[in-house]
């Protein structure tokens, strides 16, 4: 009986974790929106690196955090924190801003739509 209750304390973690997780990103999204740059990684700029560099780096360990409490529950890896990283980088010249894309992202997850 102590494996079924150490796994379902495990999911309760992962969930409040990714709920975390969620409102973080959230948060970050709605600064990005606002006029916040350097969350999607697109500018070389070390001061604009520097800045969002925290929020970064709570998101990298959560994620890796959830990734890993989802392995030991035979779960899909967390693909909103897989298709974040996905989003930041080089784009073409083409591509949308930050901003733009940051909207985006929050009219999606404000719909519950997984990406």
């Amino acid at each position: 009986m102590a494996k079924p209750d150490r796994l379902a304390r495990l999911d309760a973690q992962r969930e409040d974790l990714e709920t975390d997780y969620r409102e973080t990103l959230i948060a970050a999204l709605e600064k990005t929106a606002a006029g916040s740059l350097g969350l999607f990684d697109r500018t070389p700029d070390r001061r604009v690196r520097a800045a969002i560099a925290p929020t970064i780096d709570a998101l990298t360990e959560m994620g890796g955090d959830i990734d890993s409490m989802r392995d030991r529950l035979m779960l899909e890896p967390f693909a909103l924190h897989r298709d974040f990283f996905a989003a930041r980088g080089p784009v073409s010249a083409s591509a949308v801003g930050e901003q733009k894309e940051a909207r985006l992202w929050l009219d999606r997850l404000k719909a519950g739509l997984q990406l």
